[in-house]
C-alpha cells in the first residue's frame, strides 16, 4: 500500500505576495505608486501621479479626483495595506489644511474598501530609502533608481512626485509592516475573496491580477 500523502507545508507569511500602495498627499500633483512584495522581491507595479492643475481652484472637485481615482486604482490593484507621507508643517495655514485634506480623502477611499493604512513623517520616509532624514527629492529618486527596477514614466516632469510616493511605499515594506493595521479592518483583497458577490464593476485587469495571486 502506497504512503499516505504528506499535507505541503503552509508557505511562511513573510514569502506570501503583499500589494503595498503609496501616496504622497498634493493639493495640485499627488503622487502614487503600488509595489508588490514578496520575501525581500520588491517588483513595481506601477507609479504616476494624479494631477488636478487643469481642475481651476474649487478645491471641492480635487477631493473628488482624489478619491474618484483612490477607488480605481483599489480596484484594478487589489492593495492590503496603503502607506501614507503625512503632511508637513509649513508657513502657510490655508495650504496645510489642504493639503490635510487631500491626505485625508485618500485615506477615506482606502477605508471604504476596509484597507489599513499608515502615515509615515517624511524625514522618516528619506531616512529609510535613502539613510538620510533631510535628502532631496532627486536623491530619492536616484536610490530608487539603484535599489528598483522602473518601468518608463510617460512624462519626465511627472517623475519626482511619482518617485516620492514610491518611496513611502518601501518605507512601509522596510518597516516590515511593523506599523499596520492603526485603521483595522481587513484588505480589500481579503474582503473581495470572501464576499465575491460584491466584485460587481471591478476593473477586468484587477480580476486578472486577483486570479495570478
Amino acid at each position: 500500500m502506497p504512503a499516505p500523502l504528506r499535507p505541503r507545508p503552509a508557505p511562511a507569511p513573510d514569502l506570501l505576495p503583499k500589494i503595498i500602495m503609496g501616496v504622497d498627499p498634493g493639493t495640485q500633483i499627488m503622487g502614487y505608486a503600488l509595489i508588490e512584495v514578496r520575501g525581500q522581491r520588491v517588483d513595481v507595479l506601477c507609479y504616476d501621479v494624479i494631477n488636478m492643475k487643469a481642475l481651476g481652484s474649487n478645491h471641492a472637485v480635487k477631493l473628488k479626483r482624489i478619491f474618484d481615482r483612490m477607488l480605481e486604482l483599489i480596484d484594478e490593484y487589489l492593495p492590503d495595506e496603503l502607506a501614507i507621507e503625512a503632511p508637513f508643517f509649513g508657513v502657510n495655514v490655508q495650504s496645510m489644511l489642504k493639503l490635510g485634506r487631500a491626505q485625508g480623502v485618500a485615506i477615506a477611499a482606502a477605508l471604504s474598501r476596509q484597507i489599513p493604512y499608515v502615515e509615515y513623517a517624511p524625514t522618516k520616509v528619506k531616512q529609510s530609502v535613502t539613510g538620510s532624514g533631510s535628502a532631496t527629492k532627486e536623491q530619492v529618486a536616484h536610490m530608487l533608481r539603484q535599489t528598483l527596477t522602473l518601468p518608463p514614466i510617460a512624462e519626465a516632469s511627472k517623475f519626482l512626485d511619482a518617485t516620492d510616493a514610491l518611496s513611502v511605499a518601501m518605507c512601509h515594506h522596510y518597516q516590515k509592516g511593523n506599523n499596520a493595521g492603526v485603521s483595522g479592518g481587513k484588505s480589500w483583497g481579503k474582503f473581495l475573496a470572501d464576499n465575491p458577490e460584491r466584485l460587481g464593476a471591478s476593473t477586468s485587469s484587477g480580476k486578472k491580477k486577483a486570479a495570478t495571486k
